[in-house]
C-alpha cells in the first residue's frame, strides 16, 4: 500500500514520537556500541536490510555521554549494518547534514508506517479513487503529484498516533493534541487539489478537489 508521507515527515512536527513516545510494538531495530562519523552510522550487529529499513524512516540516537540524544533523518540503507543519516532537513532533496560525531551509541527505529498506510486508503477513499473506492477507474498510481497529499496525511497520522497514547495512558494533554492535529488534517484535506494523469504523459487529465470530479483537457 502506498503511502504519501514518511517517519521523517513526521518528525519535522513532533520529534517526541520517537523519543519517549515511541510506540514498543513498531520498533524495526534497535541496539548500542553504534558509531557515527560525519552522516554515516554504522551498527556491526545490526540487520537494518532485514529489519526492513527504510530511506525516509527516523533513527533515535543517544551516546553514552548524553551529547547525542534525539531523532534524525534516515537518508538511505547501505548495507546491513550502515545508514546514511541527517538532522533533520528543509528538503529532502539536499545534501544530507551530519550530526555530532560519537561513538558508544544508542540507537532505535521506530516507525508510524502502519498508522500511515491506514490514512493513505482513508484519502483515496475520500477522493474517490483506488484502492480505496474499488468501482473507480483511477488507481493511486494516476496521481500526478502525490506530494499534494503530503501535509494532510502527516496531520491525520500524528492525530491516530496521540488518540492511542491518549487512550493507552489516560493523558488529557494527548486527546487535545490528537484533536488540534485533526483540525489541522481536516483543513489540509479541504485544500488538497489532486491531479490525475490517465495517460501517462505527464499532463493532468483531471482535477479532484475534496471528492468532486473536474475535467481539465480533452
Amino acid at each position: 500500500m502506498v503511502t504519501f508521507s514518511t517517519d521523517s515527515d513526521i518528525l519535522k512536527y513532533e520529534p517526541a514520537l520517537f523519543g519517549e513516545l515511541h510506540l514498543p510494538w513498531q520498533v524495526l531495530a534497535a541496539g548500542t556500541g553504534g558509531q557515527l562519523s560525519g552522516t554515516t552510522f554504522t551498527a556491526s550487529a545490526a540487520d537494518f536490510e532485514s529489519s526492513q529499513v527504510t530511506a525516509g524512516g527516523v533513527i533515535y540516537l543517544r551516546s553514552a555521554d548524553g551529547l547525542l540524544d534525539g531523532g534524525y533523518e534516515i537518508v538511505s540503507v547501505d548495507s546491513a549494518t550502515q545508514l546514511t543519516v541527517s538532522v533533520v532537513r528543509t528538503d529532502s532533496e539536499a545534501q544530507p547534514v551530519a550530526p555530532p560525531e560519537a561513538t558508544d551509541i544508542s540507537y532505535r527505529i521506530s516507525t508510524f508506517a502502519p498508522q500511515a498506510c491506514e490514512v493513505a486508503f482513508a484519502l483515496t477513499e475520500y477522493f474517490g479513487i483506488k484502492p480505496g473506492n474499488p468501482a473507480s477507474d483511477i488507481d493511486v498510481q494516476d496521481v500526478l503529484d502525490p506530494a499534494v497529499l503530503k501535509g494532510a496525511s502527516v496531520f491525520a497520522v500524528i492525530s491516530v498516533v496521540y488518540a492511542m497514547l491518549a487512550s493507552k495512558a489516560g493523558d488529557e494533554n494527548f486527546w487535545k493534541k490528537s484533536l488540534y492535529y485533526r483540525r489541522l488534517f481536516e483543513k489540509a484535506r479541504q485544500r488538497c487539489c489532486v491531479g490525475i494523469d490517465l495517460n501517462c504523459d505527464g499532463l493532468v487529465d483531471i482535477t479532484i478537489t475534496r471528492a468532486s470530479v473536474r475535467l481539465t483537457r480533452d
